[in-house]
C-alpha cells in the first residue's frame, strides 16, 4: 500500500451504558439525549451507538 492508500479505522462506538457510566447519569438520560437530538448517534441493527467523537463534543 502507498502513502495515499492508508486503511480507514473505524470510530469507536459507546453503548448506552457506556455514556451512561462516563456521563455518570441513567441509560435514559442518554437516550434522551439522543432522542432530542443533543447527543449525535447511530441505530445499529436496533441498538443505539454513540462515536466516542460525539460524546467529546457533548463534553465540550
Amino acid at each position: 500500500m502507498g502513502a495515499a492508500a492508508s486503511p480507514r479505522v473505524a470510530p469507536r462506538l459507546l453503548t448506552v451504558g457506556e455514556v451512561a457510566e462516563r456521563l455518570g447519569v441513567s441509560t435514559a438520560t442518554v437516550y434522551a439525549l439522543c432522542k432530542r437530538g443533543t447527543l449525535r448517534h447511530v441505530r445499529v441493527a436496533n441498538a443505539i451507538r454513540v462515536p466516542e467523537a460525539a460524546l467529546a463534543v457533548l463534553l465540550r
